[in-house]
C-alpha cells in the first residue's frame, strides 16, 4: 500500500487515486530564460523517479510539466540581448529538453507553454472576477486573497501574520500587499495579448492553474515541485484555481527539498552556481541520479563534488555486474546449475521501501544488497546456466533502470563505442600535436588528412585543437 507524504494536510497518507489505475500529475516545470541549475535537476529527477514507480506499481500516468515561456526574466534577457522573447525561450526551452534527456528523464505526456494558453488563462481571470475574488485597477488584475477563506492551507501561514516580503510582489494599486497578479497591463517594448482588461500579459501563478486544469482537470491527484515553491506560487495556485472552479484542486501536493553547495544556498554571487549541463560534463546521468536517490527526496540535501564522485564510483558495482549479465547471456548456456537466490525478496524489500513515500534512500540499499548477494553466488558457483543472468537483469531492469534510472543496459554498449572512438581521436591529436613539435609536420598532416577522411575536422586555434565530426 503507497503512503505519501501530503503537505496539504501535513502527513502521511494512503495514495487513493481519483479514477484508478490512471493517475494525473502536474509537475512545476523550468522557466526558460536559461539553463536549468542542478537545484532544479534535483526537482525534476526526483519527480521523474515518483511517476516511474508509479508506472512501475501498475498506474498509468499522465504526466504534465509546464514550460513558463513568458515572464519577468525571460524578457530582461531579450532586452538585454536585443532579441525577441519568443527566441530566448524557444532556445533555453530546447535546452531544457535537451539536458533533460541527458538526464534520462522520461519525456512529459505533455509539455504545455504558457503563450500557448493565454486564452484559457484569461478565461480564468474572467471567472475570478466575475465571482468577485479579482479586481480591475486601470488594466492589471490582481486576485483579493481577503475574499478566499482557505488562503495559508498549505503553507500553514496565518494570512493575519503575513507580511509584505521579497517573495511578494509590491504594488501601490493592491488592496492588500498579499494581493497578487493575475494580469498585467502592457508596458511598452514588452510582448502582450488583447484581453477584456486591455493588452497585457499573465502572472506567473495564473499560468500554473490555467495549464493544470487544461489538461488534467480541475480535480487531479498530485502536483509537485520544490519547496521553494509552497509559498507564495503553490499557495497562489490553490486560492485561483478553487475560487474559480468551485472544487477541490489538487488532492497530493509533493515537495521537493532544497539543495546547498557545499553546506551553502547556491547563488552566482557565491561562485557556486552549477548548471546541470556543467555537471553532466563531469559525471554520467546515472551517478548524478544515484546521488540523489541516495537521500528522501522531501529533505535538504548537500551537494559537493566529493559526494557525486563517490555516487560515481559506486556505480561500478551494479557496471560490472552489468558486464557480466551480458557476457553470460550472450554464451546462451542452457545447461548448468540455477543457484538458490530469493528473486522475491528484494523485490518485496525494494515495493515496501518505494511504498513508504518513495524512500529511495533505501530502494538504492535493496539493490545494493542484491548485487552483493548475486556476486556471491556467482563466487560460490561454478557452470550457471543463462536462466539465473536473465532473472538478476530482469529485477535490475525493473528496478535500478525502469524506477531509479541508475542503470541502462540498452545504451551501454553505444555509450562504451563512443567513449573509446573519443579517447581515440584524443590521442591522434596529442600525436599529431607531438609530431609538430618534433617538427615531424609530414606525420601531422598525414594524421590531419586521414581523420578528415574519415568525417573528423581538426581545428587547429592559438592555445589547442579541437575536432568536429561532420557526415558525409
Amino acid at each position: 500500500m503507497l503512503k505519501l507524504y501530503n503537505t496539504l494536510t501535513k502527513q502521511k497518507e494512503e495514495f487513493k487515486p481519483i479514477n484508478p489505475p490512471n493517475v494525473n500529475m502536474y509537475v512545476c516545470g523550468p522557466t526558460v530564460y536559461d539553463f536549468f541549475h542542478i537545484g532544479n535537476s534535483r526537482s525534476f529527477i526526483m519527480a521523474d523517479i515518483i511517476r516511474r514507480y508509479l508506472e512501475y506499481s501498475g498506474y498509468k500516468v499522465k504526466y504534465v510539466m509546464n514550460i513558463t515561456d513568458v515572464d519577468d526574466k525571460i524578457i530582461r534577457k531579450s532586452i538585454e540581448q536585443n532579441k525577441p522573447f519568443k527566441e530566448i525561450a524557444g532556445k533555453y526551452a530546447d535546452y531544457f529538453l535537451e539536458d533533460s534527456e541527458k538526464l534520462k528523464i522520461k519525456k512529459a505526456d505533455v509539455f504545455p507553454r504558457a503563450t500557448e494558453h493565454i486564452d484559457n488563462i484569461i478565461t480564468l481571470i474572467k471567472e475570478l472576477e466575475d465571482k468577485g475574488f479579482a479586481y480591475n485597477v486601470d488594466g492589471n488584475v490582481f486576485y483579493n486573497v481577503s475574499k478566499f477563506d482557505g488562503y495559508g492551507k498549505l503553507s500553514g501561514k496565518n494570512i493575519e501574520d503575513l507580511e509584505s516580503g521579497s517573495r511578494i510582489e509590491i504594488n501601490e494599486e493592491k488592496k492588500n500587499p498579499l494581493d497578487f497578479s493575475l494580469w498585467k497591463k502592457a508596458k511598452e517594448g514588452e510582448p502582450y495579448w488583447e484581453s477584456p482588461w486591455g493588452n497585457g500579459r499573465p502572472g506567473w501563478h495564473v499560468e500554473c492553474s490555467a495549464m493544470s486544469c487544461a489538461h488534467l482537470g480541475n480535480n487531479f491527484d498530485i502536483h509537485a515541485g520544490g519547496s521553494d515553491l509552497i509559498f507564495p506560487h503553490h499557495e497562489n495556485e490553490i486560492a485561483q484555481s478553487e475560487a474559480a472552479n468551485g472544487e477541490h484542486f489538487v488532492n497530493y501536493w509533493l515537495h521537493f527539498g532544497f539543495l546547498n553547495i557545499n553546506n551553502q544556498k547556491m547563488s552566482k554571487s557565491l561562485g557556486n552556481f552549477f548548471t546541470a549541463r556543467d555537471i553532466l560534463k563531469k559525471y554520467s546521468a546515472e551517478a548524478i541520479r544515484l546521488f540523489f536517490a541516495q537521500a528522501h527526496y522531501s529533505g535538504p540535501l548537500n551537494f559537493n563534488e566529493e559526494l557525486l564522485a563517490a555516487a560515481q564510483k559506486g556505480l561500478e558495482k551494479l557496471t560490472n555486474l552489468q558486464r557480466k549479465i551480458e557476457d553470460e547471456l550472450s554464451l546462451k548456456t542452457t545447461e548448468g546449475t540455477t543457484p538458490e537466490l530469493n528473486f522475491n525478496k528484494y523485490k518485496t524489500g525494494f515495493q515496501i521501501v518505494m511504498d513508504d513515500d518513495f524512500n529511495t534512500s533505501q530502494a538504492v540499499a535493496v539493490i545494493f544488497d542484491f548485487v552483493k548477494d548475486v556476486n556471491k553466488v556467482i563466487g560460490e558457483n561454478t557452470n550457471i546456466n543463462s536462466a539465473f543472468y536473465s532473472e538478476v537483469k530482469n529485477f535490475l531492469q525493473e528496478t535500478a533502470e525502469g524506477v531509479l534510472g541508475i542503470m541502462d543496459f540498452t545504451q551501454k554498449e553505444e555509450t562504451d563505442m563512443a567513449t573509446k572512438e573519443k579517447e581515440l581521436i584524443e590521442l591522434l591529436i596529442k600525436l599529431r600535436q607531438n609530431a609538430k613539435e618534433e617538427k615531424n609536420y609530414s606525420l601531422a598532416d598525414k594524421i590531419r588528412d586521414e581523420l578528415k577522411a574519415i568525417g573528423v575536422v581538426l581545428e587547429d586555434s592559438k592555445d589547442k585543437t579541437t575536432y568536429k565530426v561532420t557526415v558525409n
